[in-house]
């Protein structure tokens, strides 16, 4: 199934049905008098948020979304029949913005969250609406009122718990393949991971949490190059970031310190969430060359440095408990 994160939609709510103008007509009975009913009114345009859905696909093919009009009143004094609800299903984490993506509407980051986007149109009103003394057979009904109307953007920010970034390469989706059931692209080229990608890691029995894998950032990433920053949206709700570095590739510090700069750049308080600086590939380093680099690293962030090797496995167990630590002092929190 293709990741889609955003999407821009068309709601339109029910509009109103119509009242009727009737009269009473019965044999034996003296006296009629108008008796036409109110139309009933027109579907709700709802959102809601669903666990099973992790991508905004659907709606790349189905754009347009109507709910169904109010029923006309008849005689009798019958009220006609209100419409159902039109209930638009979407994954959880999903935000509503208006036309202009400005404002923001609706954030739906729970599973079962409910919203009403656009309320339908009332029913007009029937001919016994307007019987007075002095107007005792109107012949006056009215329309039942338009519903709303309102182009929408959907974006997608998928719920995770720890979020991993880094320069493309760094082995991220390594990682997450080694820790999680996850099943990332993995390649000896950039940008392997083009869509952000989530996996489940279990500690114990009873301690586990999300990690989401996002493209790889680079060098004027705010600014649209490479992949741009969109994807950076997926780790907002992160508790944590792990910062995933090459170390084989040298350059430690400057690798550490541009990804660092994006961070700032984005906002959204991303470069305030806690931070797990991590080397990477230490199977490819001399214990020498490991050393003076996480010492550069240390000496340049203020903050420790671990080390792994996502392949062999050599130290990942501290870095997720490490996350976990996090993780479990954010949920209290």
């Amino acid at each position: 199934m293709k990741f889609l994160d955003q999407a821009k939609i068309f709601i339109k709510s029910g509009d109103g049905g119509d009242g009727v103008v009737a009269f009473r007509r019965e044999k034996y009975v003296e006296f009629g008098g108008p008796d036409g009913g109110d139309g009933g009114r027109g579907g709700d345009i709802v959102f809601e948020s669903v666990e099973n859905l992790n991508t905004l696909i659907d709606f790349r093919y189905t754009q347009h979304f109507k709910a169904r009009k109010g029923g006309n009143g008849a005689g009798s004094d019958k009220t006609g029949a209100g419409a159902s609800p039109l209930i638009i299903k979407v994954p959880v984490g999903t935000q509503i913005f208006d036309d202009e993506r400005e404002n923001m509407l609706a954030d739906l980051d729970k599973p079962g969250m409910r919203v009403v986007l656009c309320k339908g149109g009332d029913g007009g009103f029937g001919n016994a609406r307007f019987k007075t003394s002095t107007n005792r057979a109107p012949r006056r009904a009215d329309k039942g009122w338009p519903g709303e109307e309102r182009w929408i953007w959907l974006r997608l920010k998928l719920i995770a718990d720890a979020g991993l970034v880094g320069l493309p390469n760094a082995g991220k989706s390594t990682f997450l393949k080694a820790v999680s059931g996850a099943n990332p692209k993995i390649a000896d080229y950039p940008f392997t991971t083009l869509h952000p990608q989530l996996g489940v890691v279990r500690l114990s029995m009873t301690e586990e949490f999300v990690l989401a894998d996002i493209p790889g950032l680079i060098e004027g990433a705010h600014e649209g190059t490479g992949l741009g920053d969109r994807f950076l949206g997926h780790v907002e709700r992160c508790a944590v970031l792990l910062h995933l570095i090459d170390g084989a590739a040298g350059g430690v510090v400057d690798a550490w310190r541009t990804i660092r700069h994006e961070l700032e750049a984005y906002g959204g308080g991303l470069a305030e969430k806690p931070e797990i600086i991590v080397l990477n590939k230490t199977d490819a380093m001399t214990p020498r060359e490991l050393s003076s680099r996480k010492a550069a690293l240390a000496k340049a962030s203020g903050a420790k440095v671990m080390a792994i090797c996502a392949v062999t496995g050599e130290g990942v167990k501290e870095v997720l408990r490490a996350l976990q630590n996090v993780i479990n002092e954010a949920r209290k929190a």
